[in-house]
């Protein structure tokens, strides 16, 4: 990474700490295989495919934090000309609006400013990965049932971020310099995302014609 980008992605600028992966697990090796494969140039779409012999459900485990990590710090780097004032509405375009429901606060779907939205989303995401009943971390440990749900549900709503960031602050992005950066990340996650059908088609409409020139 450039000087410049690694003062554009400065840490201080994140919403809050990066999960790790604890040197000697299964986690950490399938991370450090996986970061291995982008760093070597890898084409992005073999990069997301299942290494053979590896579980899926660890491959998924390790792409979802990895790809908090990364769109918390894409979104920390704009969250300072995203406001309550000038993004009231948490939303892609006019077409789309994203309202926040969770189990406690929120019952049922809310209309809420860009920043609100965000702030709550990171921290579900977070208390969801660190939850050794969805998450588990030590080896031999079976995941629940419920984790290939969990996980898609997270990337859906990680996926609302990058909507939010294009539509909304793109001329942010590029003024920093941060665009290519941004847009990798963006195909290594559509490609991962739609590899192994982990996203609604539906979700993944408000950035198509972009996606239609970048990815294909």
């Amino acid at each position: 990474m450039s000087m410049a980008l690694k003062q554009v992605f400065n840490k201080d600028r994140t919403f809050r700490p990066k999960r790790k992966f604890e040197p000697g697990t299964q986690r950490f090796e399938l991370h450090k295989k996986a970061q291995a494969s982008l760093n070597a140039g890898l084409d992005l779409k073999q990069a997301v495919q299942l290494p053979h012999g590896e579980d899926l459900n660890d491959w998924v485990a390790v792409h979802v934090v990895d790809f908090f990590n990364r769109i918390n710090l894409i979104y920390g780097t704009i969250s300072d000309s995203c406001t309550d004032q000038t993004c009231p509405v948490m939303s892609g375009g006019p077409k789309y609006e994203y309202r926040w429901q969770d189990e406690h606060k929120y019952k049922r779907p809310t209309a809420l400013s860009a920043p609100k939205y965000m702030s709550l989303l990171m921290d579900w995401i977070e208390v969801q990965i660190n939850n050794e009943n969805i998450f588990p971390t030590n080896v031999g440990t079976p995941f629940p049932k419920c984790f290939m749900q969990v996980a898609k549900k997270i990337l859906s709503r990680l996926f609302r971020v990058f909507v939010h960031v294009y539509i909304h602050h793109f001329d942010r992005v590029t003024q920093m310099g941060a665009e290519a950066h941004v847009n990798t990340c963006y195909k290594h996650f559509y490609y991962f995302v739609t590899e192994f059908n982990l996203t609604d088609h539906k979700e993944l409409e408000p950035l198509k014609e972009m996606t239609a020139r970048m990815c294909h």
